[in-house]
């Protein structure tokens, strides 16, 4: 398969340099590769995702003189899809239903008897609550209106070969492959969610399912994703769907080291426009220079 990666913003806010430097990066791989670059809408955030920053989206980076291939792929189009495979988890035992909320898993962490909180890509390991307490019964319908987590232990079992569970990482630490551990995944990740009970999918779930849809041969992202990758991964291989190769380039950060944000209007694509940049300039801020 010939070299094919992606840039994937969320219209939630404008993009700022920190996604100029990925969508750059990403794009001059692909052409330098004789590749396609596509573009992916990450809205499964209904709540926050606006029409007007997607417009924005394009109109910044065809400002930016980038061009994708192939037709856009907006996630609110794949719920049915995020669906099936949600449904195939469930009918092989690997999913439960979940009610906590976010002060009911900090409660239950600060009980006398945990004594270990581990931190993980989605924050505190969560203690199991509901997978102690709620029904798992494959043959009844998939359950709505709730969250879905992965029972991890069952889905480390369900792995028919973990002597591949790895990926290629080509810039984040240098070229290498990354080995990952099925048994640090039960202590150190835990029963990630796999479907919020408000978008009928979660990021981790959408993005390996998007990836293999659009046949992403090269994930190019953030260092502060290198972490969640191991979750990717263990689910490609969990369904049956291709590993890319990974690329996590450094983080932009502002003048006091902190890294980016949506809320970073003052580092916005659109300001630095307004202002008489011009796309080179963006190329030079971010260390891209031609």
């Amino acid at each position: 398969m010939s070299f094919r990666t992606r840039f994937a913003p969320s219209p939630t806010g404008p993009l700022h340099l920190g996604h100029a430097y990925s969508a750059l990066l990403a794009h001059d791989m692909a052409r330098a590769n004789n590749g396609a670059f596509l573009l992916r809408i990450e809205d499964i955030d209904q709540s926050r995702s606006r029409p007007s920053w997607e417009t924005q989206i394009y109109d910044d980076l065809t400002w930016l003189g980038l061009t994708w291939d192939v037709g856009i792929m907006r996630q609110s189009d794949r719920l049915t899809d995020y669906r099936s495979a949600l449904d195939a988890l469930w009918h092989r035992g690997l999913l439960y239903p979940c009610t906590c909320s976010r002060r009911d898993i900090a409660e239950a962490l600060s009980a006398p008897q945990e004594t270990v909180n581990a931190v993980g890509p989605d924050g505190p390991v969560y203690p199991g609550t509901c997978r102690n307490y709620a029904p798992i019964d494959p043959n009844i319908p998939l359950p709505e209106g709730v969250a879905l987590r992965l029972f991890m232990s069952r889905a480390i079992e369900a792995l028919v070969d973990d002597s591949e569970l790895s990926f290629h990482e080509n810039l984040y630490g240098g070229r290498h492959i990354t080995r990952i551990d099925p048994s640090a995944l039960e202590s150190a990740v835990g029963d990630v969610v796999l479907a919020r009970k408000d978008m009928g999918t979660s990021y981790h779930l959408a993005v390996v399912l998007d990836d293999a849809a659009q046949g992403i041969t090269d994930v190019v992202r953030g260092q502060d994703l290198f972490d969640a990758t191991q979750i990717h991964v263990f689910l490609q291989k969990l369904i049956g769907l291709p590993t890319p190769r990974y690329h996590h380039h450094h983080l932009i950060r502002d003048a006091n080291g902190k890294r980016l944000a949506k809320r970073d209007d003052a580092r916005a694509i659109s300001k630095f426009r307004e202002d008489g940049a011009s796309p080179n300039d963006i190329r030079r801020m971010v260390g891209l220079s031609r």
